[in-house]
């Protein structure tokens, strides 16, 4: 069965959405009017390394089985669709047409899949520890999230890295880790069934006779997403310093042994609200991971460039933590240092 798929946002979505349609799955990508014609015109590119080869291949969307547009906020109609992506940086909801299609999201009541690193808060809502907690201050809107119903929201890790080259058009995506995106399943057996379909035609999908990295792998733990909270605590954050910002290498290795620490402590976190240790991934393999990052991370870059708001994981792991009287100095520098360059960027704004 083919299903339609919409994904919010077309640079990061771009390559879930074009791993549905290598699986003959059609998606819209829903994105700025100049971001849609060009799409609409031309397709989109995906740059991805398949196993033990040296360069990148090329993925056009025009020549795949499904089919991938691009719509602007104002044209959706939420009904029209089996299932919603959300791939957007979590502040950027609060733009008037994105708020206005949320809204009709949640009326609709179609299951919606994040591919987020900020977990939406119907999603929390989902992890008994956390149902009642006041999570609002890691949010840049939590009204946003009022009118969703948790048992139709899932979270998807999104642990592949890629990026848009900034020299190319706003149509192409260059993938540098393709790992998986790992996925929670939904309390539907209705809704699970869209997932398992599309976990299985993506993975019977070649490439001139190739594996094609980069699967969705479905889970029946709510907390196997939340692995990813780890790696941004130890890595990613805290490539943001007073001033340059850092490689998500430098980060973890100018001092492993805190940088461990700090893995330790998130890791353990995760168990508190009840993830077991097979859901979630040992410090060594991150760390392993981390050693071909050379890049700073995507909020250490949003950050030096002026940016206003990011997506704030690390101080919803703060927040959560200090809900369960558990601490760790170096996270509350990390939330502390963002917030300071946050807030210059705020005054030299103003």
């Amino acid at each position: 069965m083919s299903y339609k798929i919409l994904i919010l946002g077309a640079s990061y979505g771009s390559l879930l959405g074009t791993k549905m349609a290598m699986a003959g799955h059609d998606v819209d990508l829903v994105c700025r009017q100049a971001t849609a014609d060009l799409i609409n015109g031309e397709g989109t590119e995906v740059r991805i390394k398949l196993k033990g080869e040296s360069e990148h291949r090329a993925i056009f969307s025009r020549d795949l089985p499904g089919n991938i547009g691009a719509v602007t906020p104002e044209a959706v109609n939420p009904a029209d669709y089996d299932m919603i992506g959300l791939a957007m940086q979590e502040p950027q909801y609060s733009a008037p047409s994105l708020r206005e299609l949320m809204s009709r999201i949640a009326k609709a009541k179609v299951p919606c899949l994040s591919i987020m690193n900020m977990p939406p808060l119907p999603y929390l809502k989902r992890i008994p520890q956390l149902k009642h907690a006041n999570l609002n201050a890691a949010f840049s809107d939590p009204s946003i999230w009022a009118e969703f119903e948790p048992d139709l929201m899932t979270l998807c890790s999104p642990d592949p890295q890629a990026f848009r080259p900034p020299e190319e058009a706003a149509n192409v995506l260059h993938v540098g880790l393709p790992t998986n995106f790992k996925c929670a399943r939904f309390p539907s057996a209705e809704h699970n069934k869209i997932l398992d379909t599309l976990e299985a035609d993506i993975a019977a999908v070649t490439l001139d006779g190739n594996d094609v990295p980069v699967k969705l792998r479905n889970f029946d733990s709510l907390f196997v997403p939340l692995a990813k909270w780890s790696m941004l605590l130890t890595g990613n954050y805290r490539c943001v310093t007073t001033g340059e910002p850092r490689s998500i290498r430098e980060a973890v290795y100018d001092d492993v042994e805190l940088s461990a620490s700090v893995y330790a402590f998130v890791f353990k976190l995760a168990q508190e609200l009840g993830a077991d240790a097979d859901d979630l991934v040992p410090f060594e393999k991150y760390a392993k991971a981390a050693e071909n990052l050379l890049k700073p991370s995507s909020a250490a870059r949003a950050i030096l460039g002026g940016s206003e708001q990011i997506e704030r994981v690390d101080k919803l792991v703060q927040q959560i933590s200090r809900s369960l009287d558990m601490h760790h100095p170096e996270v509350d520098a990390t939330a502390d240092r963002v917030d300071s360059r946050l807030a210059e960027n705020q005054r030299k704004a103003s």
